[in-house]
């Protein structure tokens, strides 16, 4: 699949078994981790965050070792959109940081997390085909990324918006990429894709996500007020009503072409899970009063999905590192 999720099993030496694709391993067990912590599974938050801390390190050694000693197999690798995953992927985990109140861990993931947006972003968007793969949306996701990362690191002073701006510039431009990608998006996917194809799901979850955050910073007592509150609250519950939309789309495409086998892609589902139910929780505050407890209850039930498909997932995965190869 090409500008896909894809991975070479077995190639080179085995630091090469680690692939850019592990960085959605990273995307999503972070923001799962982010949904337990947020409805007060707090053991179950804290050791998915270990777990995804530790593929984060592991990803992020190889990678470095990569860049130093087979500088070529790096290049060609940072030319897919799977790389973007490293970006989104040290978003989430810093998102997670920041809510553990680990703030400069945060910060400095943050500050990495744009480094790397700076140096993949270009390449991705470049080779972006006429028709596109479900991976393709990681030029949104990983955008957003940096909007939701940077919108929960705020400075607390009120007047001090620079990173809200930086924030919201992010949030419009993954809003731009999300239209481009969508216009030339293969629709087949949702019949033969292998798991990838939720990230059309996914980045508009994130970018919901984005969109609460930054709704939240501009709300009464916030750093903005106003219109831009208003403008926001608007755009978050549109872009989360879209959600709605294409997560019933993929379940119907899942039930009606079913795929049942595991697939390194399969990550790329768990992602947009998690997204949904984290974005819904976060938009539940923003809602009336009378669709609070709606939206509470629809986060919690979605979060249960996503734990459910991780763990499933994860015994997939687990199953094919131990696999004995044929003959």
């Amino acid at each position: 699949m090409a500008d896909g999720l894809d991975h070479d099993e077995g190639a080179g030496p085995p630091w090469g078994r680690v692939q850019p694709l592990d960085g959605a391993v990273v995307m999503a067990t972070g923001i799962v981790s982010t949904g337990c912590l947020l409805v007060g599974f707090e053991v179950l938050s804290a050791a998915l965050f270990a777990v995804g801390a530790a593929v984060w390190v592991a990803v992020a050694a190889v990678m470095l070792v990569r860049f130093v000693r087979h500088r070529r197999r790096w290049l060609a690798e940072a030319r897919k959109v799977s790389a973007l995953t490293g970006v989104a992927g040290t978003g989430v985990l810093g998102v997670r940081c920041a809510l553990a109140d680990f703030r400069t861990v945060a910060w400095v993931l943050l500050a990495l997390s744009a480094v790397l947006w700076v140096v993949l972003l270009p390449a991705a968007v470049r080779h972006t085909a006429r028709r596109v793969p479900g991976a393709a949306y990681l030029t949104c996701v990983a955008t957003q990324s940096l909007a939701v990362l940077a919108a929960t690191l705020r400075p607390a002073q009120h007047g001090s918006t620079w990173l809200l701006w930086l924030a919201l510039g992010a949030f419009v431009l993954g809003l731009a990429l999300y239209a481009a990608v969508l216009a030339h998006f293969d629709f087949s996917e949702l019949r033969k894709g292998e798991g990838d194809h939720w990230m059309a799901c996914g980045a508009l979850a994130i970018s919901a996500l984005a969109a609460a955050k930054l709704t939240d910073a501009a709300g009464p007592g916030g750093a903005w007020t106003g219109w831009p509150h208003a403008w926001l609250r608007v755009v978050t519950f549109a872009l989360l009503a879209a959600v709605f939309v294409w997560y019933a789309v993929l379940v119907v495409a899942e039930i009606g072409w079913s795929r049942p086998r595991y697939d390194t892609r399969r990550w790329a589902t768990v992602f947009p899970l998690g997204m949904t139910a984290v974005a819904t929780l976060n938009t539940a505050p923003l809602s009336p009063l009378t669709a609070f407890d709606a939206l509470t209850e629809a986060g919690r039930l979605l979060l249960l999905v996503a734990v459910v498909v991780w763990f499933l997932t994860a015994a997939g995965a687990t199953r094919a590192a131990f696999r004995t190869p044929a003959g």
